[in-house]
């Protein structure tokens, strides 16, 4: 029945002029066309579709069953005949359609598709659309960045696998539909480098800037997110391919070291709203922090690089794109950034990196993205490797540049452990300094005095949280016990014999003081706590604890005495070397003031 009416109405268009069908003829076709599928009858259809008669037909109304074929491909299983028929009825349309009519209703067909689906619908409608746009004649390059764009939209929603598992299985097919999509527009990048080598002056930049923003839009998805490292047991890496793939198109249309030098390369969109400017040049950061990624960590294109930068430029190169991927709150990101700012590290020879660097911005805001999460990131490998990471920093500045890199991370942390971690970092620095034959201008005299005024005092005075502060008081202490053994006070290189009287009034005393209180006060709510107990006649009672205005789990009475104690126990610990400092300085002065007496 269904074909009987789909060759009536052959039979009524064969014999009218191609200007002469009407909306009705085209509607009549769908409709039959559909119903022949959808019945089972994709045999038949074919070979009106083969037939040279209907040419002009299929030519102006085959693109219509587009969608009911793209229904029935998915509904057939793999091995059924109907299936195969569907698919050579779909390649039939890319050669004999419309090319404009039908690029349309492909485009469209990829649109409407979400989910599951998304992958299969895409790899399937590749083949077609590649043939149709490789017809084209006006508006290619458009056509191309369009069709490119849309596949990319649709493919970005999608999870990325991420784990070995994940990769393997490919759930969704995203790992296979990436590498489709590459292959889909190699023959658009042969295109360009041919155009390229026949004109050293090639202007037709359209669909150059077009594979450059496919490329970009990749860089951001799936690659930034992806797992990148070689995983054993996966002979041939989907993302690993994917990556050196899109490499491979950056160079051959010229653009690999231009994008990795040159920031924000190429036409950006003029947009009215600042938002939209704002989320394009993100884009553009978050993909260019990729390309960096592949190019330094992973070393894809590494054949194509130019061996003449010094390290530090390179570093200075890549700091946007470290700054941009340590913002982000990922692991597959995150990590990405550590690596990348690790990998430019290691380049360099220790000492190297000369001070001026750091008027650099990203130089400054790069080491407090790593104090943030150092303190911050719940997971514990990026904290320790963060932590690494600053050391490393530390340790490529030239004298001057770890002097000001410590003033400013003294000032900005904000966080006891990290301040006591500088600190004893200006400890080594102090040390190689009264040890090393040449003079450190830097870690001696008064500009040590000046970095000593930030170290060796307490916030708020004797009010300061003693517990809270308890890293970063330690390290002075130490400090201060140091200098005084170290530097005596007949030489006085650090100048700490100087200033001995401003020390004791700004740190020792309130620090003194700071302990009665904070050890009076404890003991007291011991001695509450112990009371309240007999009077409950249990250890058992719960109560509540609320710190910076949220809710701490129950504690019995307890655990709170156990809290108490581990507080008065580390007091008794700053405390016992605060007198061992005080007894250090009250020997020195008195063996100097018996010398001169």
């Amino acid at each position: 029945m269904a074909v009987d009416e789909l060759q009536a109405i052959i039979q009524r268009c064969q014999i009218l002029e191609e200007a002469d069908f009407k909306g009705e003829d085209f509607n009549l076709f769908q409709v039959a066309g559909q119903k022949c599928l959808e019945d089972g009858y994709a045999a038949q259809l074919l070979e009106v579709i083969q037939n040279e008669k209907n040419k002009v037909i299929i030519k102006n109304m085959g693109w219509n069953l587009i969608s009911p074929l793209v229904r029935c491909i998915f509904m057939y299983k793999q091995e059924d005949d109907k299936r195969e028929h569907c698919l050579r009825i779909l390649d039939q349309l890319a050669q004999l359609c419309n090319p404009k009519e039908l690029f349309l209703g492909l485009l469209e067909q990829i649109e409407q598709t979400s989910g599951e689906q998304v992958c299969e619908t895409v790899m399937l409608l590749l083949q077609p659309l590649q043939t149709v746009l490789l017809k084209l004649q006006n508006k290619k390059a458009y056509s191309v960045g369009l069709s490119l764009a849309m596949i990319m939209n649709q493919l970005t929603p999608l999870p990325v696998p991420y784990t070995k598992q994940q990769i393997q299985e490919d759930k969704l097919g995203l790992c296979q539909c990436c590498n489709a999509v590459v292959d889909f527009a190699k023959p658009f990048v042969n295109e360009v480098v041919k155009n390229m080598e026949k004109s050293s002056e090639y202007n037709d930049m359209e669909l150059k800037e077009e594979l450059i923003k496919f490329c970009m839009k990749s860089l951001k998805y799936p690659l930034l997110t992806a797992q990148l490292e070689q995983l054993e047991g996966i002979e041939e890496h989907p993302f690993r391919h994917f990556a050196t793939e899109i490499i491979d198109i950056l160079w051959n249309i010229g653009e690999l070291i231009p994008l990795v030098f040159v920031h924000n390369k190429g036409k950006s969109p003029h947009w009215e709203n600042q938002e939209f400017a704002d989320m394009e040049q993100k884009s553009s950061a978050d993909s260019l922090a990729c390309l960096s990624y592949l190019m330094f960590v992973q070393h894809f294109g590494v054949e194509c690089f130019p061996v003449v930068f010094s390290p530090s430029y390179l570093l200075q190169c890549n700091m946007t794109h470290i700054e941009v991927l340590l913002k982000r709150t990922e692991e597959s990101v995150l990590s990405k950034g550590l690596d990348l700012f690790e990998s430019c590290l290691l380049r360099m020879e220790d000492n190297s990196l000369l001070h001026q660097y750091l008027e650099f911005r990203d130089f400054i805001n790069v080491p407090q993205d790593l104090v943030k999460i150092m303190t911050l990131c719940p997971m514990e490998n990026m904290r320790k490797k963060s932590l690494n990471i600053l050391q490393l920093f530390i340790d490529k500045f030239d004298t001057e540049g770890k002097y000001t890199l410590f003033r400013c991370l003294l000032k900005t942390s904000n966080h006891a452990g990290v301040e006591g971690y500088i600190i004893k970092n200006i400890k080594d620095q102090i040390h190689l300094a009264l040890t090393k034959e040449y003079d450190n201008i830097w870690f001696t005299g008064h500009h040590l005095m000046s970095l000593l005024d930030l170290v060796l005092s307490l916030p708020e005075g004797a009010e300061t949280d003693l517990l809270q502060n308890s890293d970063r008081i330690m390290a002075s202490l130490n400090l201060l016990r140091y200098l005084v053994i170290k530097d005596c006070e007949s030489d006085n290189q650090t100048g700490v014999w100087t200033t001995l009287g401003k020390i004791e009034q700004n740190f020792l005393k309130p620090l003194r003081v700071g302990l009665n209180m904070s050890k009076a006060h404890y003991e007291a709510e011991i001695k509450n706590k112990k009371e309240n107990r007999k009077e409950a006649h249990s250890s058992n009672t719960v109560c509540s604890v609320t710190v910076s205005g949220e809710k701490m789990p129950a504690m019995t009475t307890g655990m709170q005495l156990q809290v108490l104690h581990s507080a008065l126990f580390t007091f008794d610990l700053i405390e016992s070397v605060l007198a061992r400092v005080e007894e250090l300085i009250e020997v020195k002065t008195k063996a100097v003031m018996d010398e001169n007496s």
